[in-house]
């Protein structure tokens, strides 16, 4: 059957659209299956029995539930999940509630200097922790007495962070300056403005800051070392896991359902937020 020169590039166009339709979503297949796997590995492991994770089996023979509790009464693992979560929710509740409005200050207002103290916290973000590590320690251990504790790392973030008042302050860049001016013409004063216009307008980029800090604090594992090491009620589940596989270091189902169990808070909150993290780094130009 012949085809008039105009179906032919029809049909050869139409396959060209198809070919390229499965070929990047292979290759999205591909990169997802390379993310996902290492999880599904620990997943499984996480499953298996004492006798089962020392071999090449790959799926579980018999779906062991009981590891997690085994996990849960280890002595001190509640304590190492309470811990986190105050210093996860406490700390990500301070950065915001501290860099909201210097951000607004830096994005909104015009001052002498602003320049040079947006260079400030730009400067401090280039600045490793280690740096300052020795005399911040000396500071909250010898002057402050607060070693065996997580305060010396909650404290700080009630006077803000850098990076959250640098994304925070390009979010607020994009909103228009016309719906600031119509609140002040209306009465309202300078915090006003922040929480009945800025704040409702600000939710995506507050959120990305918000989860930015909670994956941070909850992962972190070099701050509680420091600070909290000398104190095993003071542990972190970071701090804890490695405590925790250093015990069960030739069960390995054990040691992968305890990361199990750390892993899947931040993965579940992520899910839930995805949107909001995923609009609000995308507004703010900020690039992984």
């Amino acid at each position: 059957m012949n085809h008039s020169p105009d179906a032919r590039r029809s049909l050869a166009l139409r396959r060209t659209l198809v070919l390229r339709w499965v070929g990047v979503h292979a290759l999205a297949v591909a990169a997802a299956l390379f993310f996902v796997l290492p999880f599904v590995f620990v997943l499984f492991t996480s499953l298996m029995s004492d006798q089962q994770a020392l071999t090449r089996d790959l799926i579980p023979h018999t779906w062991e539930w009981g590891n997690y509790r085994k996990v849960f009464d280890t002595p001190g693992f509640l304590t190492w999940w309470r811990n986190t979560l105050v210093y996860a929710g406490l700390g990500t509740v301070l950065t915001v509630a501290s860099s909201v409005p210097v951000a607004y200050a830096l994005a909104k207002f015009r001052f002498r200097g602003r320049n040079l103290s947006l260079m400030l916290v730009i400067s401090m973000m280039m600045l490793p922790p280690q740096v300052v590590v020795i005399p911040m320690y000396l500071f909250w251990a010898k002057q402050l007495d607060l070693s065996g504790t997580l305060w010396p790392l909650i404290i700080p973030m009630a006077f803000g962070d850098a990076f959250s008042i640098f994304l925070l302050r390009q979010f607020l860049m994009t909103i228009p300056n016309e719906y600031l001016d119509a609140a002040r013409v209306d009465g309202c004063g300078e915090l006003r403005t922040l929480l009945r216009i800025v704040l409702p307008m600000a939710k995506p980029g507050i959120a990305a800051v918000a989860l930015f800090q909670f994956f941070y604090a909850w992962n972190d594992y070099f701050g509680p070392q420091i600070y909290a090491s000398e104190n095993p009620g003071a542990w972190t589940l970071s701090y804890g896991l490695e405590s925790f596989k250093g015990a069960h270091h030739t069960d390995w189902n054990l040691t992968m359902a305890a990361t199990v169990l750390v892993m899947a808070p931040v993965i579940l909150v992520f899910f839930f937020a995805q949107k909001a993290f995923v609009e609000g780094v995308t507004l703010t130009g900020v690039k992984g």
